[in-house]
């Protein structure tokens, strides 16, 4: 599966609004496959950051009561011109990562 980020940054009155979908199946380990009737493997992102220019401003440690293609959304005192980074890491080791300018 394509695991990808649509990351959306844009100033506002209160600072800078964030909006990010990762896409990942976010399995918990629990469900059976419907062919197989094996269980699908646990496979879920366990640590989510968000910088801006550099310096933390969210951490997540999520775990597999997370929803598939998972939402977040959140707004920080920043301000035009930042350069914002959302970086995840899930259990199986794999990484991604996307860049936006708030503008």
């Amino acid at each position: 599966m394509m695991k990808k980020i649509k990351l959306r940054v844009k100033a506002v009155d209160t600072g800078v609004e964030v909006k990010a979908i990762i896409t990942h199946p976010m399995h918990t380990g629990r469900v059976k496959d419907k062919e197989s009737g094996e269980l699908i493997p646990a496979h879920f992102i366990e640590d989510v950051t968000v910088t801006a220019n550099d310096k933390a401003v969210l951490t997540c440690n999520w775990g597999g009561s997370i929803a598939k293609n998972p939402y977040t959304s959140f707004t920080y005192p920043g301000k035009s011109g930042d350069v914002v980074k959302l970086s995840w890491k899930d259990n199986k080791g794999e990484t991604g990562e996307a860049e936006a300018t708030v503008k």
